[in-house]
C-alpha cells in the first residue's frame, strides 16, 4: 500500500517557502544530514604520497598504448603491473578488503592500427549490504606527445592523467580504512589517448558480472594549478556532467520534449551532488559546474559510461595549461614544454583526491537512488510524486526538492518520511523543477533523482 503526505505551501509558493500545519506524519524529525566521518576525510589525502606515485609513473618514461609491455621499467606494460602491485599492497594493509584485478580486451581502430591488447587494472571494495552498487573513481594510465601515434619518445604525463592515476590509488589507500554498504571501484583506464577505450573494456566487464553502476567519477588531469592564462588558482574545480542524456531513446526524448529534464540528466544531478558535499565538508574549494559533457569539442573517458546509458562525470582543475597537454618535451623561444612532474602542484591534488573520496564515500552509505520515480499534475493546483518502494533497512526516509525551471541548482528541499507517494498542494507543476533523494539512517543521501527516464540512475 502506498504510504501518502501532503505539502501545504504559503501564498509566497513562488518563493519556496512552505508551512508545515497539518502535516501529520511528516513531521517526523529528519536524519541529521551530516555524516561527521567525511570531514576527516576530506583532509585524509597526502600530498607526499601523490607525489611518489606521480614520480613513479613518470619514470616509465613513456605509458603510451602502443609502447612497450615486456620491459619492467618503461611502457604501458610496466606502468600497469607496478599500479596492480600497488594496489595489492594497499589491500594488504587493509586485510584484503580490495579484490584487484587486470582486464584487457584486444583492439584496433583510428589510433590503433594493430590489433592491440588494452589493459585496465583496477580495485574492487566491495560493499557489504549492497555489493552489486557501484560507485567508481578512474583515472587514465597511458600518456602521449604530440604526435598520438609516437610510442616510443618520453611522454612523462604527469598531470594527464598520472596525477588522475594517482588520485585513484590515495583514494583506495584513504577509504580502505573504512566498510561501505555499496561496492567502491578505484579504476586505472587504458588507451584514453588512442580513443577512450579502457571505458569499454571495463563497461563490459561490468556488465559480465551484474554491476549497477551508480556513478562513474572521471578524473583526468586533478594537479595543475598554473592556467596558459596567467591565472594560478589551487581553490576551484571543474566538473562537466551532461545535460540531456547521449542514451536516450526517440520515445523518451519524446517525452522530455513536453515535460522537461533538459538540465537534470542522473549524470548533471551526480554533478550537483558533488558540489553539495564539497560545500558541506570542505573549505578552500569551491566547485564549478560546467554545464556540458566536456570542454568544447573535446572529450573523456566518463564518454563511453554515458553512452551506455550510465551517470558519469569528468572531474578536472579550472585552469590548463596547454603547453604541458600533448607535447614533445623542448624548449622553443625561451618556452617549455611537456607534461613534467614539476607542474603538479600536489596539495592541489590531494584537494581533488579528498573531493572523489568524500563523493564515493557518501554515495556508498547512503542508500540508492530511488527508482521509478515519476510526477503527475498536469491542469491542476497540485503537484504529486511518487516512487518505487525499496527494500533497504538503511533507508530513514525520503527528501522531496524542488527549484525553479531558471535555477542551475537545487534551491529547496522538504524531508517527507518513510513514504513512496507526496502531494505538494497548491504547487503548479508547470512553475517548477522536482526531483527526490533517498536519506540514510547514517545522515548520507543518494542523488536527487528527476522524474521519468531522463533523470533515472537505474532502470
Amino acid at each position: 500500500m502506498k504510504k501518502t503526505l501532503q505539502l501545504t505551501p504559503m501564498a509566497a509558493a513562488l518563493s519556496g517557502l512552505i508551512s508545515l500545519f497539518s502535516l501529520g506524519a511528516s513531521a517526523t524529525p529528519a536524519p541529521s544530514q551530516e555524516d561527521l566521518r567525511l570531514y576527516d576525510i576530506a583532509e585524509a589525502p597526502q600530498a607526499s604520497r601523490l607525489h611518489n606515485d606521480v614520480a613513479k609513473l613518470v619514470s616509465f618514461g613513456t605509458r603510451h598504448t602502443l609502447s612497450e609491455t615486456e620491459s619492467d621499467t618503461r611502457g604501458i606494460g610496466a606502468a600497469r603491473r607496478w599500479i596492480k602491485s600497488e594496489f595489492e599492497r594497499i589491500s594488504a594493509d587493509c586485510g584484503g578488503c580490495l579484490e584487484v584485478v587486470m582486464v584487457g580486451e584486444t583492439v584496433s581502430g583510428k589510433r590503433i592500427p594493430e590489433p592491440t591488447e588494452v589493459v585496465n587494472v583496477f580495485a574492487i571494495q566491495r560493499g557489504k549490504t549492497d555489493p552489486n552498487r557501484v560507485v567508481m573513481m578512474s583515472g587514465d594510465i597511458d600518456s602521449r606527445v604530440t604526435d598520438p601515434m609516437n610510442a616510443t619518445s618520453d611522454s612523462p604525463g604527469a598531470n594527464d592523467n598520472a596525477s588522475g592515476v594517482a588520485g585513484a590509488l590515495e583514494a583506495a589507500r584513504v577509504l580502505s580504512k573504512y566498510q561501505f554498504n555499496g561496492t567502491i571501484v578505484y579504476a586505472a583506464l587504458s588507451g584514453e589517448e588512442q580513443g577512450l577505450y579502457g571505458g569499454d573494456v571495463l563497461i563490459n566487464y561490468a556488465n559480465k558480472h551484474d554491476w549497477q553502476i551508480q556513478a562513474v567519477l572521471n578524473n583526468d588531469m586533478i594537479g595543475n594549478i598554473a592556467g596558459i592564462n596567467g591565472v594560478i588558482n589551487n581553490s576551484t574545480v571543474r566538473v562537466f556532467s551532461e545535460g540531456v542524456r547521449i542514451a536516450e531513446t526517440k520515445e523518451e526524448a519524446k517525452e522530455r520534449y513536453f515535460s522537461g529534464g533538459e538540465n537534470d540528466s542522473a549524470s548533471r544531478n551526480l554533478a550537483r551532488n558533488i558540489k553539495a558535499l564539497v560545500d558541506q565538508y570542505m573549505t578552500n574549494l569551491d566547485v564549478m559546474l560546467v554545464y556540458r559533457l566536456d570542454r568544447f569539442g573535446r572529450g573523456g573517458h566518463h564518454l563511453p559510461f554515458n553512452k551506455a546509458g550510465l551517470p558519469a562525470v569528468r572531474v578536472m582543475e579550472t585552469n590548463e595549461h596547454y603547453d604541458r597537454q600533448h607535447q614533445d618535451l623542448r624548449t622553443e623561444n625561451g618556452t617549455e614544454y611537456g607534461d613534467v612532474i614539476e607542474g603538479v602542484d600536489f596539495d592541489f591534488n590531494a584537494k581533488l583526491t579528498g573531493l572523489n573520496a568524500i563523493s564515493l564515500a557518501s554515495m556508498a552509505w547512503a542508500p540508492a537512488p530511488p527508482t521509478k520515480v515519476s510526477i503527475k499534475g498536469q491542469v491542476s493546483a497540485n503537484t504529486t510524486l511518487s516512487w518505487a518502494s525499496a527494500d533497504d533497512d538503511t533507508i530513514a526516509g525520503y527528501r522531496v526538492y524542488w527549484r525553479l525551471t531558471t535555477e542551475p541548482e537545487w534551491t529547496h528541499s522538504r524531508y517527507v518520511g518513510d513514504v513512496n507517494e507526496f502531494l505538494l498542494k497548491n504547487m503548479v507543476i508547470d512553475n517548477y523543477l522536482y526531483g527526490v533523494a533517498a536519506v540514510g539512517k547514517n545522515g548520507n543521501s543518494s542523488p536527487v533523482v528527476f522524474p521519468g527516464a531522463a533523470g533515472a540512475y537505474f532502470d
